[in-house]
């Protein structure tokens, strides 16, 4: 749960250019599609993960504002789904975000070293997210 606005939340987590700004791995963010978010929008994320620099390009599968995104991998070596629910609260908003992996091959030997690391890096990254966006002052009071 973090203590600001679902549109505020939501706005922030939907520009994926801020994607740097709370997670750890990830590099990176170009290569955006032209136009409105929408179903089917593109962009390339690069991300540090378990000592590897990996390149992915993202498509967009769904998109409600205010509601819920969802993006999946397009790159075979990196197949990854990712969704990002969001709910009112009295306290703020509550974001639930599933992420889930294809291991197979060399990543299917190393699922559960693969799991642990993603569990504890976006356990973390989820603490920043919230302090970051608690601790903000909002672009419009900042005028």
């Amino acid at each position: 749960t973090i203590n600001r606005p679902l549109q505020e939340v939501f706005a922030y987590l939907s520009d994926f250019q801020n994607g740097t700004k709370w997670q750890s791995g990830l590099v990176e963010v170009k290569g955006f599609s032209e136009g409105p978010m929408a179903v089917g929008y593109q962009f390339t994320g690069v991300r540090n993960f378990m000592g590897r620099r990996l390149e992915a390009l993202v498509e967009l599968t769904s998109f409600e504002q205010n509601k819920q995104f969802a993006y999946k991998s397009l790159s075979k070596s990196l197949p990854f789904n990712q969704t990002f629910l969001f709910e009112t609260t009295a306290e703020g908003t509550r974001l639930t975000s599933m992420f889930e992996m294809e291991t197979s091959g060399l990543l299917g030997l190393a699922k559960p070293l693969i799991a642990s690391s993603l569990k504890r890096d976006m356990g973390a990254d989820f603490d920043t997210l919230k302090i970051q966006l608690e601790n903000r002052v909002p672009e419009a009071a900042a005028k």
